[in-house]
């Protein structure tokens, strides 16, 4: 004897209601987010660590491409987004950092992760980077920045991160277990 339609349905709900998935889909996609700088982007992909999410524009032609990194962060932290192009890991990243100045002011620059302990202090990168800012909004912190990819490729290794503390305007280390630590992957700008 078949089972009656309103027992299935009430069994699916009742699973569902024991599953991870009603929180799954609550998540909103990046693709929903409107910038308040009206700044718009072509694409986008939800990063799977530190609820961050990565937007950007490729411009073929000139090999470039403007990038929105966006996490969610308390007003005494810091976020950074960056390009390993000889690596998979956090070291040898070229990356751009962006905090809460002592002044007030939302700060966000290039910095290069030469170790396992950088200095984070701002510095030039191996590819041009232009268009540097950040902005505070609905407690995440935004990074926008310009990149010129190097090697006429499109797919490069990406890390990205998350840190509680800032001090004397110096981002101070993050978290080195759970997701921190996972927080790398690849992006094809194509």
């Amino acid at each position: 004897m078949a089972t009656p339609p309103f027992k299935l349905i009430s069994l699916l709900l009742l699973v569902l209601s024991f599953s991870p998935l009603p929180s799954i889909i609550a998540q909103s996609s990046c693709s929903s987010y409107t910038f308040s700088s009206n700044k718009v982007f072509s694409s986008c992909t939800d990063l799977p660590y530190l609820g961050a999410s990565l937007h950007y524009n490729h411009d073929a032609s000139t090999n470039k491409v403007s990038v929105a990194f966006k996490a969610p962060q308390s007003s005494a932290g810091w976020v950074a987004w960056g390009l390993n192009p000889n690596g998979t890991k956090m070291v040898g990243s070229q990356a751009v950092v962006a905090f809460f100045h002592s002044n007030g002011s939302m700060v966000a620059y290039p910095t290069q992760l030469d170790s396992y302990a950088p200095s984070m202090a701002p510095a030039q990168l191996s590819f041009p980077v232009t268009d540097v800012s950040a902005e505070y909004v609905n407690k995440e912190m935004i990074i926008f920045a310009t990149l010129g990819l190097v090697g006429g490729g499109s797919k490069f290794n990406q890390v990205w991160q998350e840190g509680s503390t800032v001090l004397n305007d110096v981002p101070k280390a993050h978290s080195t277990a759970g997701v921190n630590i996972k927080s790398l992957g690849t992006i094809d700008f194509q």
